[in-house]
Formats: C-alpha cells, sequence, structure tokens
C-alpha cells in the first residue's frame, strides 16, 4: 500500500513540475533575432515605384534596393528574399507576418503611425503636382474641374481628397474626378494621353520622372501640408523595434558618411535632407 502512495505520488510531483515548467514564459525570439541566426531576410516591396523600386532586366533596382543591400551587409544576410507584392497588400501583409518588413517606400502620417513602427526616413515626402507640358496649369486653385490621379490607398490619396475639400472651402468646384490607381506608373499613363489632367505623388519619384521624360511631363506645384513636412521611410511591426532601430541604425550611418548623398544623386539627381528627428507626428511608436 506504502509502495503504491509512493508511486502516485510520484506522478503527481512529476506531473506538477511538467505543468510548472509549461507555465514558465518561453523565451520569445525576435524577428532581428531569427534573421542574425538564420542569415535569412524576406521583405515586402512594391517593384513599381521608380525610381525608388522598380524592375528592370528580370531584376528590382532602385534607391531602396541600394540601401536595402546595405542593411543586408550590415545585418549578414545570406539570403535575401524580395517579395515584389501590388502596394494594397504591403502595410496588411507585414502585420500578418508574411514577411519582415517594409522594404519600400510608405509616407509617414499620422494614421499610419498609430500601426507601424517606422525606420528613419529615406526621403522627402513633400506632395507635389505634375502636368503635362505645356499645359495652362501654375497654381494649384488650377485643378478646380480637373481629373487628378494617384495611386489607391497610398499617402497621396488622403492629400488628394484633402486637397480637393480645401478647394471647394474657398469656393471653387474641386476636382472634376479624383482617379485612383493601383500603382503610380498608370497614372503617368493616364496624364500623358489625356485621361487625367495632374498626377499627385511625392517629389522626390516626380523629379525623376519629370527629369527623365521632360518632353512629356512638367512640375506643377507643391502641396503643402498642414501637420508639418512630410517624409518616406521604412516600416515593421510594432513589436520589432529593435529591427526598427536596427534598420535606422545603418540609414543614419549611411546619410553620416555620405553614402545616402550619393545614391540620391544617382538617382534623383539631387540630394536631401534626412532629419535624425521631428519627423513622426505625436503619439506615434
Amino acid at each position: 500500500m506504502r509502495k503504491t502512495n509512493r508511486k502516485l505520488f510520484g506522478i503527481l510531483a512529476g506531473s506538477a513540475c511538467l505543468a510548472l515548467v509549461a507555465s514558465q514564459p518561453a523565451f520569445a525570439e525576435t524577428t532581428l533575432d531569427k534573421i542574425k541566426r538564420t542569415g535569412e531576410l524576406t521583405v515586402g516591396t512594391e517593384a513599381a515605384f521608380p525610381p525608388f523600386e522598380f524592375v528592370k532586366d528580370g531584376k528590382i533596382i532602385g534607391y531602396g534596393s541600394d540601401i536595402l543591400a546595405e542593411v543586408v551587409k550590415e545585418f549578414g544576410v545570406k539570403k535575401l528574399n524580395q517579395l515584389d507584392l501590388p502596394w494594397q497588400g504591403i502595410l496588411p501583409g507585414v502585420l500578418a507576418g508574411k514577411f519582415d518588413f517594409v522594404a519600400t517606400t510608405v509616407g509617414i502620417n499620422a494614421e499610419r503611425a498609430k500601426r507601424y513602427a517606422y525606420t528613419m526616413p529615406i526621403a522627402d515626402g513633400l506632395p507635389y503636382a505634375m502636368k503635362r507640358k505645356g499645359d495652362k496649369l501654375t497654381k494649384l486653385e488650377d485643378l478646380n474641374g480637373k481629373v487628378v490621379a494617384t495611386q489607391l490607398a497610398s499617402s497621396t490619396e488622403p492629400v488628394a481628397r484633402a486637397l480637393d475639400a480645401k478647394l471647394k472651402a474657398a469656393g471653387g468646384t474641386g476636382f472634376k474626378e479624383l482617379k485612383l490607381f493601383t500603382a503610380y506608373p498608370e497614372s503617368y499613363v493616364a496624364l500623358a494621353n489625356g485621361e487625367a489632367d495632374a498626377v499627385l505623388q511625392p517629389l522626390p519619384s516626380l523629379a525623376a520622372l519629370v527629369k527623365d521624360k521632360s518632353d512629356v511631363f512638367e512640375l506643377m506645384a507643391p502641396i503643402p501640408q498642414d501637420s508639418g513636412h512630410p517624409y518616406l521611410a521604412w516600416v515593421t511591426r510594432p513589436d520589432d523595434k529593435d529591427l526598427r532601430d536596427a534598420i535606422s541604425a545603418v540609414i543614419r550611418k549611411m546619410r553620416d558618411d555620405g553614402r545616402l548623398a550619393t545614391l540620391q544623386k544617382k538617382w534623383f539627381g539631387f540630394e536631401m535632407t534626412i532629419p535624425d528627428q521631428d519627423y513622426l507626428p505625436p503619439g506615434a511608436m
């Protein structure tokens, strides 16, 4: 009887120990830890945003890709998986864990800053209006009654809607129509063939396009923002702030040693100021 009791006690004690061990929090490997351990990195990119990211001869190239190459080197990555995805799936995709971070330009705004962890900026994000060469549009008020185009779910879509509302509040008619395209290059085609009168997008991409297609397009006017000067950055999941900070450290190093300016001149033809602080709206992570 005593033997049976001792055996039963041993079983119960063993079960209790197992339950105690199971209840202890396991070490949670961060995304940055995983990247360094495996030497593998997977990023989400929209390769339809020249000259930041675009496909040439079957390869993703551009300003953002050159920065990513430096991040890969600093992190000791041996295998890079760069997924080319439609913009509309990029931000939901990173939250769903489909890739490690977003390596494509994301406009910094207050709504996104509450949901994603932004890196240090990689470029200026001032929204601008572009027109066909020779069209008699010189100021934003000239967009009353015009067809304006931009990218669906981009940082410029709310800018366009706010501008339309502002024109109406000032007594104008507002846009005749706001056309939203899956990718910015589609809006350039619409502008060139007369389906749209202007395209709204951050300045760096438009400036590079105008430089390359000066016989087709012209810059029209900047669209000032009440919330301060906007910038473009990459994002990680909210829980991956250590990864965000590690990426920012690479960007800062590139800015300080001149590599970022060299890439800006290579891809855009001019340098941009990249601030250390005051680029995030209140409440940002």
